[in-house]
């Protein structure tokens, strides 16, 4: 059987279980947000942990959190990005707009890690969400998310498909086929001429998503509530892309207005279309094929 504690917030008492790390704000979610069964995918919740890992770095170096508390969140933010932690994350993928929800399942949860293993309180509020909120937190992980999958998992995936049949066009020069329009015989082709057609579109793609990611890597941190950055330090922003850049390798800057990537999804919703436009392509390959 399943064992409850007694959690407390602003809106009282709640059960949790005995063993999860999250507290009454994530129960709430589960108990309010019965959807789909969906959780957050792995890619979100690595790009969660390294925006809340650089987010306590980005506090200590502006004096605004203590050494030790950034030490013990960052140690239980690596937990979070290498999917140790997953089952700590069960709020539904369809909830609050903002995604409160979910940033609060992570401020509980590192908190709660971070207060166990290191010996010290650290307050979900207070030190891991400092500088912060789920405005900025949530719309900056879905742009980090993005950019690191494409970079690192999509774009790597595409040249190799490009070079596996640039090499396969090499020993196919000298073979001639029938080409096809409206489903009948037409004139003759190589079949070097028809992989390269597919080369060339899986080039496209690739060109298509390097032109969308520039756009996915200005961030809203910083702007927290509302896009002024009120209750933040002036420079919080830069830092935290500072520490994000060097974890990943990737450049991340501030935006050149948070109040546009607070209040929209334009960039991942141009990003979105040309990964439909890819989706086309390797459909059209495939049908070729068969």
């Amino acid at each position: 059987m399943t064992r409850f504690r007694t959690e407390s917030d602003s809106m009282g008492e709640l059960q949790v279980p005995e063993d999860a790390s999250y507290g009454a704000q994530t129960q709430r979610a589960i108990l309010n947000f019965p959807v789909s069964g969906l959780c957050m995918p792995r890619a979100f919740l690595n790009a969660l942990g390294l925006v809340k890992q650089a987010c306590a770095r980005a506090n200590r170096d502006l004096g605004a959190l203590d050494s030790q508390t950034c030490d013990a969140i960052t140690t239980v933010c690596d937990d979070v990005i290498n999917g140790a932690l997953d089952d700590q994350f069960p709020v539904d993928i369809f909830q609050t707009g903002s995604g409160t929800s979910t940033n609060m399942n992570a401020n509980e949860v590192i908190a709660h890690r971070a207060s166990a293993s290191s010996g010290l309180s650290v307050h979900p509020n207070d030190h891991v969400n400092m500088s912060q909120s789920s405005n900025d937190v949530i719309p900056s992980c879905i742009h980090v998310s993005a950019a690191v999958s494409c970079i690192y998992d999509l774009i790597p995936s595409l040249e190799h498909l490009r070079t596996i049949l640039d090499n396969k066009a090499a020993t196919l020069e000298d073979v001639v086929t029938t080409g096809r329009t409206h489903l009948m015989d037409a004139m003759p082709i190589t079949l070097a001429q028809e992989l390269s057609g597919w080369s060339a579109q899986i080039n496209s793609g690739i060109t298509r998503i390097k032109t969308a990611l520039p756009a996915m890597q200005q961030l809203a941190i910083g702007g927290t509530a509302v896009g002024t950055g009120i209750n933040a330090p002036q420079e919080f922003g830069a830092r935290v892309c500072e520490h994000l850049s060097k974890e990943t390798d990737v450049d991340f800057v501030p935006a050149d207005n948070r109040f546009e990537v607070m209040s929209s999804q334009d960039a991942a919703v141009a990003l979105s279309g040309q990964l439909k436009t890819l989706a086309v392509s390797l459909m059209k390959i495939a049908n070729d094929l068969r």
